[in-house]
């Protein structure tokens, strides 16, 4: 999606997963599935990002520049984006193969479905193959996703102030499908991402049926916790890691009212993160197309706290299981790792 091909390279192109509270990189290798080379990830000071939508450019200009000269990464990259004011929508178009027509049928279409101003609009769609409808009748059905034009200038603004060449802005969902083996699913099946965002997709093996991201997430858990007991929001985060959702509170080290705190932070969090999720698959539920959804995948920093996947497939009542790129660095932050690696790619091979 909003690709720039370039033919002449076959140099590294790092995927790029911004986040409200970090920066991810990452390069892979592909051989039949991804697997990670080398993965850098950042902290983000607050207020750069909001909502996953870039508020201080030459901020993110300078943070990507200082992670890149750290880390000696190739400077062709792939950002990936995520946030409330994408607009996503499966259609279901006359059986077309045509790629010239179909794009043209696209862009009749696609006005009717997007609720923002076409001029201000970027969008692009992918080909989901061909269905069957209800009635018989053969259709072509197409993912069409709509990023408001402002919202790119900033991105490729802060990557060209850091001397990046933006080689494609793709959405962090198709990259999260990618990373995980998505397209090899049988049926369809839920995948989350979460970190500062909580990012939602619905795919199977042709691709990404749907995807909706939503504020809210392990960096809001962390905030929490720091602010009801006066903590750092590092020293936060390795306390709600160290306490998690599985050992009896009594079993577990260090000052009870923290180790309690935290506790009560965590299922908290994981009531209000069900919410979230379920309100997706609802909305994803509702469209005509919809396929039914029986197993899930949950990726991000916060399957490393301790019960966390356990307990959102008890509140959503849905099998989830966990889920990396595959990595031989075992000391890598693996959670955050996962989107940016999908991103470093347009598809698995």
């Amino acid at each position: 999606m909003f690709k720039k091909r370039s033919s002449s390279s076959r140099a590294a192109i790092v995927g790029l997963d911004l986040d409200p509270g970090h920066i991810a990189a990452a390069e892979v290798t592909v051989n039949g599935s991804l697997s990670l080379k080398r993965g850098a990830v950042a902290q983000l000071r607050p207020g750069i990002l909001r909502d996953g939508e870039v508020a201080d450019v030459p901020a993110l200009a300078e943070a990507l520049k200082t992670l890149f000269a750290e880390h000696g990464l190739p400077p062709r990259v792939r950002f990936g984006i995520a946030n409330q004011r994408i607009v996503v929508r499966t259609l279901d178009l006359p059986q077309l193969e045509d790629e010239k027509a179909l794009a043209a049928a696209v862009k009749v279409q696609a006005p009717d479905h997007i609720p923002m101003p076409m001029d201000e609009a970027v969008i692009d769609w992918q080909s989901l193959g061909t269905v069957t409808t209800a009635s018989g009748q053969p259709r072509t059905r197409v993912v069409v996703v709509a990023v408001r034009r402002e919202m790119i200038d900033k991105l490729v603004a802060a990557a060209r102030e850091a001397q990046l060449s933006v080689e494609g802005v793709d959405l962090s969902a198709f990259g999260m499908v990618r990373a995980l083996d998505g397209r090899s699913a049988t049926g369809a099946v839920l995948y989350v991402s979460v970190a500062g965002l909580t990012n939602v997709a619905v795919a199977n093996a042709t691709g990404c049926l749907f995807t909706r991201a939503a504020a809210g997430g392990l960096d809001a858990m962390v905030h929490t916790l720091a602010e009801r007991r006066g903590l750092t929001l590092e020293h936060s985060q390795q306390w709600l890691q160290h306490v998690g959702l599985l050992a009896p509170l009594d079993d577990v080290e260090g000052d009870p009212d923290l180790v309690a705190a935290a506790r009560s932070t965590l299922e908290e969090g994981v009531h209000q993160l069900a919410d979230t999720v379920r309100n997706s698959l609802n909305f994803y539920r509702m469209q005509e197309s919809a396929e039914t959804v029986e197993s899930g995948v949950l990726t991000g920093p916060a399957i490393a706290i301790p019960g966390l996947v356990e307990a959102l497939s008890t509140q959503l009542r849905l099998p989830l299981t966990s889920s990396v790129v595959g990595t031989s660095d075992d000391s890598a932050d693996l959670g955050r790792l996962t989107v940016a690696a999908g991103l470093a790619v347009e598809h698995v091979a």
